[in-house]
């Protein structure tokens, strides 16, 4: 195992044991609004705290991009590690049983390492560049999907982005018309961990955050899936403008999606 990885590993399980024993509980969070439709609360932050702490008892000079605590400088801030806490903190703290710990290791910009942890099912999606992408130690890979005839897709609302409404409606009726079906779950790092294993043929949404997809995007690139922006460039990061999943679907869904883009997104 990449070293790295096994840090992250070891920091997801951590922040897990966090997450699955106040799950469901009775208890007075304090829940605060970062933005309008935005929560954070001190399960959030204790999770994140306890994987900051395992990393930086490994590596105390690497940098850390996190959700809450934002950007903590290193002095090797060519090492960096991107952390989401807790994707689907809404589905938490209402009590529905679907998010995740998302953490990815950078060396000079580029995704090395990543885990996508999901500690109520036990599953833990994993990528190291260059070797594959493994939930709970067996080999993923993206569907075999063509087109997107009977393809299954995922989605995101875009709450942060309400000025996209409208053209995100005019792709959502554009894709549906030619697909199975669509879901909307409601994090974006089980998300696209899910496109990795084919459980889903490809995700789309705009206006993500690093931390939702800097894990997410080495896991399904390690699965043999594409992940682009709506241009089909490679801004995603940047813009949080993200399609992925097999790559002939991942074609066919920017095709689809073209024509309804403004045009700062084409």
């Amino acid at each position: 195992m990449h070293p790295m990885l096994n840090i992250a590993v070891r920091a997801a399980r951590a922040a897990g044991k966090i997450l699955t024993k106040n799950f469901g509980v009775e208890a007075d969070f304090k829940v605060q609004a970062k933005s309008q439709n935005d929560f954070v609360s001190d399960i959030d932050k204790a999770a994140e705290q306890a994987i900051v702490n395992t990393i930086l008892k490994t590596f105390p000079d690497h940098s850390i991009l996190a959700e809450e605590a934002g950007s903590i400088e290193g002095k090797t801030p060519e090492h960096q590690w991107i952390i989401d806490p807790l994707d689907g903190t809404t589905n938490y703290l209402r009590g529905i049983p679907h998010f995740a710990i998302a953490i990815a290791y950078l060396h000079k910009g580029t995704v090395q390492a990543a885990v996508v942890y999901d500690p109520l099912r036990e599953e833990l999606f994993s990528a190291s560049k260059g070797t594959g992408a493994q939930l709970n130690g067996k080999r993923l890979r993206v569907g075999a999907k063509r087109d997107l005839n009977g393809a299954l897709l995922g989605t995101g609302f875009p709450f942060k982005r309400k000025d996209l409404t409208k053209e995100y409606q005019a792709i959502f009726g554009a894709l549906f018309e030619h697909t199975a079906d669509m879901r909307r779950c409601g994090s974006a790092a089980l998300d696209l961990a899910y496109v990795a294993a084919g459980r889903i043929d490809a995700f789309w949404e705009f206006g993500l955050e690093k931390w939702d997809i800097a894990a997410g995007s080495l896991i399904v690139r390690e699965a043999g899936g594409l992940m682009t922006d709506f241009a089909g460039g490679h801004d995603f990061m940047q813009s949080g403008h993200t399609v992925a999943g097999s790559p002939k679907v991942v074609q066919h869904l920017l095709t689809k999606a073209r024509p309804h883009l403004p045009e700062s997104m084409k």
